[in-house]
């Protein structure tokens, strides 16, 4: 919330102000948290004083947690889990053979760091991977009732994020044995 002021009077002159509470802009409050969220604290409960249930030893191991943090900042209990590897039991999938943007004309600046973000982040290459559509295309309407078109053929290139194979030689040194055997 931000303090907001207009004045009244003659020719602005101010003599009277009317003040209010309002909310920031959006940005900002989305910066603040920002900020706020990258700089979290991890809480450390006592998990054998929590066991106690609703007891005065219980509320106890609370307030000591949270004597120590001051009511602006934010905290967490645990760690979030690695969204890049698949996890079946929370339900993560991760993003190995996930597709992702790679240049291309009209993209935001977000969708251009699509595959940095879901495969180099988590340790992860951008394949290319090419095929062939077939469509139909250059249609006619032919006097009453037909449409006749023809088939179009359209190579697509898509992105997917996969695994680095490691025991792999570089493709380099593999030409160059091959031409050594063929000379």
């Amino acid at each position: 919330m931000k303090r907001s002021c207009k004045c009244h009077g003659v020719s602005g002159s101010c003599s009277i102000q009317t003040c209010w509470l309002q909310l920031s802009d959006f940005r900002d409050v989305g910066n603040y948290l920002k900020v706020k969220h990258d700089q979290a604290l991890k809480l450390d409960m006592d998990k054998r004083r929590m066991r106690s249930g609703n007891s005065a030893d219980n509320r106890g191991a609370i307030a000591d947690a949270f004597s120590t943090i001051a009511r602006t900042e934010l905290i967490y209990l645990e760690d979030s889990p690695d969204y890049c590897t698949r996890n079946v039991s929370l339900g993560l999938y991760g993003t190995e053979g996930r597709e992702c943007l790679q240049g291309g004309k009209n993209l935001s600046q977000w969708e251009r760091r699509s595959c940095r973000r879901l495969c180099h982040e988590c340790g992860l290459k951008v394949e290319e991977r090419r095929t062939e559509t077939v469509s139909s295309c250059n249609c006619k309407f032919h006097w009453c009732c037909t449409v006749k078109c023809e088939k179009c053929t359209q190579v697509v290139t898509k992105y997917f994020c996969a695994r680095r194979d490691r025991n792999r030689k570089p493709l380099n040194s593999t030409r160059r044995r091959n031409r050594a055997h063929d000379g």
